[in-house]
């Protein structure tokens, strides 16, 4: 089979999408004679999105548009009437909002027909818009091809929950009655790819870029993804990761369905756990009952590997506690990389706990841990200096693991969030403080890092120890009168710099730096309208 014949149905699903639509059907039509068929399925918008579709399809053969006279609710059943009307040996899913990079169809199925694999999948990127900037998702997977003979032997197959990356043998599909759940039914993806994953297919993996998720936080309507606020997402998440581990279970793939649990503790909990601080007293306490009563079904398998996991840590405490606790410390661990902050208590016998009202949540295992990682706990301070800032930096003992390696220096880098490779680093010592801490202080230049690039700016250290070994840490941002606060430097090169120090979600410390009057205006703006508002 010539892989560039055309072989390929693309669906395009979308609702009220009118801005972004044609985007996506062109970007899957721009593929190549690889693709037979684009089918275009509007689940009753609104808007003009089916015009559009319509006008581009009267010139494009290869274009067929679906209408739904009634609106679904969800990305379900509109991708399920795709897979009924394409008529390709292989078939893949598109967002209405995203689009298909050059080369992706021919790249997928290249290494279907070349393994005679059942599913392809490539690497798919989180593009952030405006900004542009990318980040892979599981690069760990796509690092280079790839070719399993079963789900079961890669695992971590099941942390990549996405449909959209991935090619299917049309014919696979159909014969396992492989479909996604229809009407309203958040994270749809999660079942279908369970589903995928329980009928055993040959998988063929590529590293190339297949897939561009497009992410705007600010569109007046938020995805699903994106829209975490109310605790309803909360409980669609947990439903649908339950629906996943069901499926596997129920197949037969008991290390694919103890996999999903533990995808679901180190990535669908830690994230929700890291914005807890962000939401009213009537959510933790909803978000918390619900979390305890889904972590009920977790046996003692589930919990025993790697105990001192962040997200399993973060399980044991909300299953100990019947009422919200530590949720600042809980956001913390949760941070990437995790920070356990203090206070470090013991039980009765000595033995490292989570609290001492909570012994039975046991730290032992961070006795024997490498010290490579171990959640070291950092706190950042900025102040102001003449011509910048002083960042002062202050490294925690850990049960007395930090004294025993012998912490000699941070490596600290302020790294550009939207540009790939831009970063101000410099390493300084650090030296005991007493009571159990290391210091390390270092200027920060605002008028460097402007003219480098304005936006936002992560804090990212690495703490080297006497043998060599090192730590890659985040730093807690102190939250002291003044310490947050937003500051105009002089610049020779700007006239001025404004500089705001915030905590991120998971409260790690980072700079937004604007420059000149036309850049500080928008920012005072902003900080105006919110005082009014």
């Amino acid at each position: 089979m010539h892989p560039h014949r055309p072989q390929v149905a693309v669906v395009v699903i979308g609702h009220d999408d009118a801005a972004h639509v044609t985007d996506a059907v062109r970007s899957a039509l721009g593929q190549g004679p690889a693709v037979r068929e684009v089918v275009a399925v509007d689940d009753c918008s609104t808007d003009d999105s089916a015009g559009l579709l319509e006008r581009l399809a009267a010139g494009e053969p290869r274009l067929r548009v679906i209408r739904h006279p009634v609106n679904s609710g969800g990305c379900g059943t509109p991708r399920n009437t795709g897979i009924d009307a394409v008529t390709s040996p292989y078939v893949m899913f598109l967002d209405s909002d995203d689009v298909l990079p050059p080369g992706a169809v021919d790249a997928l199925l290249s290494a279907a027909a070349g393994a005679d694999a059942q599913v392809a999948g490539g690497l798919c990127v989180r593009r952030e818009l405006p900004s542009g900037r990318e980040v892979p998702w599981e690069p760990a997977l796509y690092a280079g091809p790839a070719v399993i003979a079963r789900p079961e032997h890669r695992p971590r197959l099941v942390h990549d929950t996405l449909c959209v990356n991935k090619l299917y043998a049309t014919a696979f599909l159909r014969e396992h009655g492989i479909r996604f759940p229809d009407g309203r039914f958040p994270y749809e993806d999660l079942v279908f790819t369970a589903r995928v994953w329980a009928a055993a297919p040959r998988v063929a993996l590529v590293p190339d870029r297949v897939y561009v998720w497009h992410v705007r936080r600010s569109a007046r309507r938020l995805s699903i993804s994106l829209d975490r606020a109310g605790i309803d997402n909360w409980r669609a998440r947990t439903h649908a990761c339950r629906t996943a581990h069901d499926i596997l279970l129920g197949a037969g793939r008991k290390r694919l369905a103890r996999r999903a649990r533990a995808k679901f503790l180190d990535h669908d909990l830690r994230m929700y756990a890291r914005e807890l601080p962000l939401r009213d007293e009537d959510y933790r306490r909803r978000w918390w009952t619900h979390t305890r009563e889904f972590l009920a079904d977790y046996d003692a398998a589930d919990w025993a590997r790697d105990p001192l996991a962040p997200g399993r840590l973060i399980g044991r405490v909300v299953r100990a506690c019947p009422e919200p606790r530590d949720l600042p410390r809980l956001r913390e661990l949760a941070a990437r990389p995790a920070r356990l902050c203090p206070p470090y208590a013991r039980a009765g016998d000595g033995t490292p706990c989570w609290s001492a009202d909570l012994p039975e949540v046991s730290l032992e295992p961070l006795l024997t841990r490498p010290v490579p990682f171990l959640p070291l706990a950092v706190d950042a301070e900025l102040r102001p200096r003449a011509g910048g800032m002083r960042l002062r930096l202050r490294l925690h003992e850990l049960y007395g693991r930090v004294a025993q390696a012998g912490p000699e220096t941070v490596e600290v880098e302020w790294r550009h969030r939207d540009r790939d490779g831009t970063a101000v680093r410099c390493t300084v010592p650090l030296r005991a403080s007493g009571a159990g801490t290391w210091v390390a202080e270092t200027g920060v230049r605002p008028d460097r890092l402007a003219t480098l690039g304005t936006g936002a700016w992560d804090l990212r250290l690495r703490v080297r120890f006497r043998d060599g070994a090192g730590r890659r840490v985040t730093a807690h941002a102190l939250a002291g009168p003044g310490l947050l606060r937003r500051r105009a430097v002089p610049s020779p090169r700007h006239g001025v710099v404004l500089v705001r120090p915030y905590a991120t979600h998971s409260g790690s410390l980072a700079l937004r730096v604007a420059t000149g009057v036309r850049g500080v205006v928008p920012v005072l703006r902003g900080r105006i309208w919110r005082l009014l508002h």
